[in-house]
């Protein structure tokens, strides 16, 4: 939690602070969660998982290549700690979720909140294909540009 909490401070990533970060990282349907360490310390998680209610980038996907949603895994809570960056740990995670996917017979889908350029970056120079960029109603008071991605084949 404390990495997360300096990439909050320091991105605002996540957009809205959890109560329970900890519930919030392991929150769905798991299909797994890795963490990177750097030169002894903790400096970098993501998640994977099935696609739940709200995830749009699973749905985009299917309807692109004619598939059902469920076939899709969505990586999430990515994030690697601000220090440590540049030495391709957010890629190294990315692939760890992509691979694991994978085992599973599912095509790895994500989305990231459009301002996030830097992480949009990454997935597009790791060959992710953009899907669309959507309006996505969080709460009634809060509207947020999400760009949905798709994994390359």
């Amino acid at each position: 939690m404390r990495v997360l909490a300096e990439v909050h401070r320091r991105d605002g990533y996540p957009v809205n602070w959890p109560a329970r970060p900890g519930a919030w990282l392991s929150h769905g349907p798991l299909l797994g969660s890795w963490v990177a360490e750097f030169e002894g310390r903790l400096v970098g998680h993501v998640g994977l998982s099935r696609g739940g209610e709200g995830d749009l980038a699973p749905v985009l996907w299917s309807e692109r290549n004619a598939t059902a949603p469920g076939e899709a895994a969505v990586v999430g809570r990515l994030f690697v700690a601000p220090g440590a960056r540049g030495h391709g740990i957010g890629a190294l995670l990315i692939g760890r979720a992509v691979a694991e996917a994978r085992r599973h017979g599912l095509h790895p889908v994500l989305d990231v909140v459009a301002s996030d350029t830097a992480a949009a970056a990454l997935y597009e120079r790791l060959g992710w294909e953009l899907l669309a960029t959507v309006e996505q109603r969080w709460s009634p008071r809060q509207t947020v540009s999400v760009r949905c991605y798709a994994a390359p084949p």
